[in-house]
């Protein structure tokens, strides 16, 4: 059974493209954990995926707020599956004004960047253990417009409504290309995807500047659609092996200059790995 070879881990996942990732997957027979913050919002989820699909549905409460939350969070994943096939970071935020949460570090940057890198790396003993093993990152096209300051972007003291969001994607996409280099070998893979211009509520909000990414919306995908290239990178012989790469839905895309900077990626990856808590990153 697909179970057998371990759970499917979806963060943010009753609702949007997590949830359509969700559903996909279970229907595909593969045991599915959606990571939720609600546990009502979540079970509502979780029952509605279950219903006709062959694979189990389990739900965690796991909150991506600040930094205990994430320790916390992996430690139960680890305690309750002991094997992991394939971790999805999909939870994501785009914030409307600079908030900060207890560990000084700007909202949008820890749910999207920060949170996701100390997830992966307190599950990778378990990845490596349970290789052939998958991460999938649900970066976005927008991150070639992003800017990533070790010294501000981390508080919010550059923040844009209009441009943090790729600020955190780009922050992203840097220690994935750097996670990558240090699993290579490992058997397990991690790669980012941008899933398309989707119709959820990301960056929903009231005024001119809500009301701007609400009518562009309204000619978007649906979140199925969304679903598409994730769970392709999750689950195909296509991406055997393939490790590092930034996906525009199925097909390789090329990356910025900034992506590829490398001092820039040590910084962040150093950066991450003291705000995350980590004493041994991989």
């Amino acid at each position: 059974m697909a179970a057998d070879k371990g759970v499917y881990i979806v963060t943010g996942a009753n609702a949007g493209i997590g949830k359509a990732i969700a559903r996909k997957l279970a229907l595909m027979g593969h045991q599915v954990v959606m990571v939720c913050r609600s546990m009502e919002k979540g079970e509502a989820a979780r029952a509605e995926i279950s219903a006709g699909a062959p694979g189990p549905v389990d739900l965690v409460q796991g909150d991506l707020a600040d930094v205990e939350s994430v320790h916390r969070l992996a430690g139960e994943l680890l305690r309750r599956y002991r094997r992991i096939a394939c971790l999805i970071n999909n939870a994501g935020i785009w914030m409307q004004r600079r908030e900060v949460n207890a560990d000084g570090l700007e909202a949008t940057f820890m749910v999207n960047h920060l949170a996701p890198f100390i997830l992966t790396s307190l599950l990778m003993p378990r990845l490596r253990e349970s290789a052939p093993a998958r991460v999938v990152n649900i970066g976005a096209g927008l991150y070639v417009f992003g800017t990533a300051d070790p010294e501000r972007t981390p508080r919010g003291l550059d923040f844009s409504r209009s441009r943090t969001y790729a600020d955190s994607k780009l922050c992203s996409l840097l220690v994935t290309l750097e996670t990558a280099r240090r699993i290579e070998g490992t058997g397990v893979t991690i790669n980012a995807v941008h899933p398309g211009v989707i119709r959820t509520g990301l960056g929903d909000a009231p005024g001119p500047f809500g009301f701007l990414l609400r009518l562009m919306k309204r000619f978007a995908a649906a979140p199925e659609k969304g679903a598409d290239a994730p769970v392709w990178l999750a689950t195909s012989p296509d991406v055997d092996g393939v490790n590092g790469k930034f996906f525009m839905l199925r097909k390789e895309g090329k990356l910025t200059a900034d992506a590829r900077n490398e001092d820039l990626i040590k910084r962040f990856w150093d950066l991450s790995v003291k705000l995350g808590k980590l004493t041994d990153a991989l």
